[in-house]
């Protein structure tokens, strides 16, 4: 099987300035794998790189056998239709409940079967514990509850690439570990999950293939 992602000597540049380059980095079906560094180091623009939000200046870049270099804009949306985007600020609808959080998303990428719907957001809620919660607005969840309530809504599509930009930043410790052995499970079921991060006790408590980003390159 191809590879989820193929990155070959890639260069990225974000505001006309080189964020990374020389990047080689190629990932596999169900892999776990953390890209870590300070902040400024180039974490996210890679993470964004991956969804055709940051471009890619040269080399040969492929995700989920998209040419990310010659990509036509109108087969962005495609693409970010089969990656699971999971952000640090949550970036939840605050007017409307957990589902219907959810049932927005699956509408946006061409859901129109109504018991379909329900029963694709109940399966995602289940699997990340918060059936319990469906009728509760963002404000009234929990920093944790929050965050999987988002992953829920990165898994609707069942993407076969799931990227988590710090998902832990804004949680206490013991919250944080949940998420990410929540992450681990995923992958375990075949989804690769690339998560960036600069908590380096989850990196030891779960471990995975790591990569650094550092002074403008990404190593192993």
């Amino acid at each position: 099987m191809s590879a989820v992602i193929d990155y070959r000597d890639v260069t990225i540049h974000r505001n006309s300035l080189i964020t990374l380059k020389h990047v080689n980095l190629r990932v596999g079906q169900g892999e776990f794998v953390y890209i870590i560094g300070k902040v400024g180091s180039g974490k996210s623009s890679l993470l964004k790189s991956l969804y055709a939000d940051v471009p890619v200046a040269s080399g040969s870049a492929r995700v989920l056998d998209y040419d990310l270099r010659s990509i036509r804009r109108a087969d962005i949306p495609y693409l970010r239709r089969q990656i699971g985007i999971i952000f640090q600020d949550f970036r939840l609808l605050t007017d409307r409940s957990a589902e219907d959080n959810l049932r927005f998303v699956l509408r946006a990428t061409g859901w129109t079967d109504r018991a379909a719907i329900d029963e694709r957001i109940d399966e995602v809620l289940k699997s990340v514990g918060m059936t319990n919660k469906n009728y509760k607005k963002p404000h009234e969840l929990s920093g944790g509850e929050q965050q999987r309530l988002v992953i829920a809504r990165a898994l609707l599509n069942n993407p076969p690439l799931i990227l988590a930009d710090e998902p832990t930043g804004n949680l206490d410790p013991a919250t944080g570990e949940s998420i990410a052995c929540h992450l681990h499970n995923i992958a375990r079921h075949g989804t690769t999950v690339i998560m960036a991060t600069h908590n380096m006790s989850l990196v030891e408590q779960f471990p995975a293939r790591t990569l650094v980003c550092d002074r403008r390159t990404l190593t192993e």
